[in-house]
């Protein structure tokens, strides 16, 4: 769920920022058991948001060495470049993702809520993530720039004076969608992968009928159009091929009570956005566009709801697989998911919850153990 529910930033102006989009996003641990033969070359840089050179020498992240040939069906990203809107902690979703890329070889870029980015990159630099940071083989994924990003603002035009001159904003710059795709144009030329996975509902604890206009609109402006957004300024620098996901929640099309403050609509809009943007990317720039679903973890941004224990809890007892869902589980459908095994794979909402989003009956009910 994002910060109303999820994992990634959260971004409302002038608000605490909850991360990760999906619905209860976020997680515990270690990304990806992508299953590679291959070896990692170790890759421990850090950049932060300052100019790079376009040569990126050293900063790419190896999935596979040379020394010997593929075995299996290994995802393989080397040579590709993400960029993973709603990073700013290592707990959520997009964390997760970017390791899964970067253990496939892909070279990681983020964008993260701005009034969230120093405390973000002073964390990278003084190592506080290293351990979550590890892939695999035991090498530091390497984030190699992060960018400030506020994707409520689509242009410089759109900022309100009021957030202008919050302190929270001061000393960054150029963070509106807009500004962010020529930014990473200048630094990078291109990109091949794009991931949406942010989200935020200031009055989620809040029942629909309950809910604000302000309140409703401000989570469908975050949560959903921002993804649409992003994808318009985005789509002119991605490479024909690539490949676009973002993250929802159950709650798009089944009822969850205290998943309020319009997020469930906001999901809605989002899976169906997938659909048509699916189609408009893939004829106009040869790239595909998916959603995938998650289950309820716990994490910081997903305590905004107040019931994300119970739902955890919940999940365990009534999905057909009884286990713990990981955010590694969903960081390795990313990656199936931007790479070419998943090539004819386009808009689709892919679930992954343990096969909660089967079941039409809680077999922990009353009604059912009585």
């Amino acid at each position: 769920m994002s910060a109303s529910a999820a994992a990634g930033v959260k971004m409302v102006s002038a608000r605490p920022c909850i991360t990760a989009s999906q619905g209860m996003l976020a997680s515990r641990a270690a990304v990806s058991r992508i299953e590679t033969t291959a070896r990692f070359a170790s890759c421990p840089k850090i950049c932060c948001s300052r100019p790079l050179s376009s040569k990126r020498a050293g900063f790419v992240v190896r999935a596979m060495s040379g020394e010997s040939g593929p075995q299996g069906l290994p995802i393989d990203l080397r040579g590709k470049r993400a960029f993973i809107a709603g990073v700013a902690d290592d707990n959520g979703y997009g964390w997760a993702i970017a390791k899964a890329l970067a253990a496939a070889g892909a070279e990681i870029l983020v964008g993260t809520w701005v009034p969230a980015l120093n405390i973000f990159e002073t964390s990278l630099r003084r190592g506080k993530f290293d351990e979550s940071r590890k892939l695999p083989d035991g090498s530091l994924m390497d984030v190699v720039k992060v960018y400030p990003l506020d994707a409520v603002y689509d242009s410089p035009e759109d900022v309100p004076e009021d957030v202008k001159s919050n302190k929270r904003y001061a000393g960054s710059s150029n963070w509106t969608v807009k500004e962010v795709a020529e930014t990473v144009k200048n630094d990078f030329g291109s990109i091949d992968i794009l991931v949406h996975s942010l989200a935020n509902g200031p009055e989620v604890t809040k029942p629909l009928l309950e809910t604000s206009r302000r309140g409703y609109l401000a989570a469908i402006s975050a949560s959903s159009y921002s993804y649409v957004s992003l994808l318009q300024h985005f789509l002119p620098i991605m490479n024909p091929g690539g490949a676009s996901i973002s993250l929802t929640y159950i709650a798009s099309e089944r009822a969850i009570p205290g998943y309020g403050g319009g997020m469930s609509s906001a999901k809605a809009a989002l899976e169906s956005d997938t659909r048509v943007l699916a189609f408009e990317a893939g004829r106009k720039g040869k790239i595909r566009v998916n959603t995938i679903s998650a289950g309820p973890l716990g994490s910081r941004a997903a305590k905004a709801i107040g019931f994300i224990e119970k739902m955890i809890e919940y999940s365990y007892v009534n999905a057909p697989l009884q286990k713990e869902l990981l955010a590694d589980e969903v960081g390795n459908t990313a990656a199936f998911l931007v790479s070419p095994l998943a090539s004819a794979i386009t808009g689709s909402t892919v679930y992954v919850d343990n096969g909660l989003n089967t079941m039409g009956l809680a077999v922990d009910s009353p009604t059912i153990t009585s």
